[in-house]
C-alpha cells in the first residue's frame, strides 16, 4: 500500500491550447499549465515560437481557416492573442481581433474543443460618472462600439455571445480584467501614467483598478482546470459566463497621486472631451475621445466569482501601480501620443490643456518640415 500525494488521472487532465503564448499574459498561462499537475498537455500557438518548454509549439495566425486542423485532442482553448497598442491602425486592430475572435470560436467547434476561454476588458462595463463601485460582473454592458479598443472588445463579446447558440455543446467563458499592467503591457491607460500630470475631469473622481498580468494568467488558469470553469460555462448554457479580474480593491484619486508623485490639472468635461476629440479627427492621437471617459470615470469591477473559488491576486492596486510606473519610465505622451522629452517639458510649465495644443503644434510642423 503507498501513500502520499495523490495526483490525478493523466487521461482525464485536458489538453489546453493557448493562444498568443509566445509573449504577455500567454506566455505566463502557458508556464502555468505547463507545470500544472491538472493538465494533460499544452498546446501553445502563436505567430512564432516562443521560449516555453514543456508545451507542443504550433506556429499558426489566429485568423488562418485551417486553424482547425491545429487543434487535433484539444479540450480547452484560451484565446489571449489580442492586439491592445495604441500604435496600430485602428482598422487593422479591429480586424485581427475581431476576425481572430470568429475564426478560434469557428476551429474549436470544427475540432470538437469543448470549452472556449476569450479575453477582453472590464472596459466593456464603460466608464461613467454614474456607475457603481465596485461593477458586478453581471452589470448592463455599456461601452461605446467607437473606433477604440473598446470597440473590438464588444464586438468579440458578440461573438461569444452567439458561440453557444451557433454551436451546440461549446462552453464559453468570457474574462474581463481590469486595466492591465506588467512587462510589456502599452495601452492607452498605461500611457495615461507617462504624461507629466494626470488629467482629471473637474467635480470627478476616478477610482483605479488594476490587474497584473501575472494574476490574470493565474486566473486563468483557475478557469481551465475547473475551479472557476465549473461555475459556469457548462456544455449546453445558452450565455457565457462571465469572469472579472482585477486586484481588490480600487485607489482614490489622492492615493493615486501620492504613488506617482504626479499632480492632477483638472478641466472641464466639455473642454477635455471635445479638444480631444478633434485632436483624434485630425488624426494627431491614436484613441477617440471616448478612451478618457476611462482615465476619468469609474470602471472598477467586482471578482466575485475567482473570489467564491478561492482565487486571489498576489498584486494590489498600489503595488501594480508601481509596476506599471517602473515599466513606463523615461517616455512621454499627451492624450495617449507618444511625444519627445521637450514637449514633455512644456507640458510640465504649461499644463494639460497647452500640452495638447502643442503636441499637435509639433505634428503639424513635422508634417510641414516633410512637404518642404
Amino acid at each position: 500500500m503507498t501513500t502520499g500525494k495523490v495526483r490525478p488521472r493523466r487521461s482525464t487532465a485536458p489538453v489546453v491550447a493557448v493562444t498568443g503564448a509566445a509573449t504577455g499574459a500567454g506566455r505566463l498561462l502557458a508556464r502555468r499549465l505547463v507545470e500544472s499537475d491538472e493538465v494533460r498537455k499544452v498546446v501553445a500557438i502563436d505567430g512564432h515560437r516562443g521560449d516555453v518548454t514543456g508545451a507542443l509549439w504550433r506556429v499558426a495566425d489566429v485568423r488562418d481557416p485551417l486553424l482547425s486542423n491545429r487543434l487535433a485532442d484539444v479540450d480547452v482553448l484560451v484565446h489571449v492573442d489580442v492586439d491592445r497598442s495604441p500604435e496600430t491602425d485602428p482598422r487593422e486592430r479591429r480586424t485581427y481581433n475581431v476576425r481572430g475572435a470568429q475564426t478560434v470560436v469557428t476551429a474549436c467547434a470544427a475540432a470538437r474543443v469543448r470549452h472556449v476561454v476569450l479575453v477582453t476588458s472590464a472596459m466593456v462595463y464603460g466608464a461613467a460618472p454614474d456607475n457603481p463601485v465596485p461593477l458586478p460582473e453581471d452589470a448592463p454592458v455599456a461601452g461605446e462600439a467607437s473606433s477604440s479598443i473598446v470597440g473590438d472588445f464588444l464586438e468579440m463579446e458578440e461573438v461569444a455571445a452567439h458561440a453557444p447558440i451557433t454551436h451546440p455543446g461549446l462552453a464559453v467563458t468570457v474574462v474581463r480584467p481590469a486595466a492591465l499592467v506588467g512587462p510589456g503591457v502599452d495601452t492607452v491607460v498605461t500611457r495615461h501614467f507617462e504624461a507629466p500630470r494626470l488629467l482629471a475631469v473637474k467635480g470627478r473622481s476616478p477610482c483605479w483598478q488594476f490587474c497584473h498580468i501575472e494574476d490574470l494568467a493565474a486566473a486563468l488558469e483557475q478557469v481551465v482546470v475547473g475551479q472557476v470553469g465549473q461555475v459556469g460555462g457548462v456544455v449546453g448554457q445558452r450565455t457565457p459566463t462571465v469572469v472579472g479580474v482585477g486586484c481588490d480593491g480600487w485607489l482614490e484619486l489622492e492615493e493615486v497621486e501620492e504613488i506617482t508623485g504626479k499632480r492632477r490639472f483638472e478641466l472641464p468635461a466639455a473642454l477635455t472631451f471635445g479638444t480631444a476629440q478633434r485632436l483624434h479627427r485630425l488624426g494627431l492621437t491614436p484613441a477617440p475621445a471616448t478612451d478618457l471617459h476611462y482615465v476619468a470615470y469609474p470602471w472598477v469591477v467586482d471578482c466575485v466569482t475567482l473570489r467564491a473559488a478561492g482565487w486571489k491576486p498576489v498584486y494590489d492596486n498600489a503595488s501594480a501601480l508601481r509596476v506599471l510606473l517602473e515599466e513606463t519610465a523615461g517616455r512621454h505622451a499627451v492624450v495617449g501620443r507618444r511625444v519627445g522629452g521637450k514637449e514633455a517639458t512644456m507640458a510640465t510649465a504649461a499644463g494639460a490643456t497647452v500640452a495638447v495644443i502643442g503636441a499637435a503644434a509639433a505634428v503639424r510642423r513635422a508634417r510641414k518640415r516633410r512637404r518642404a
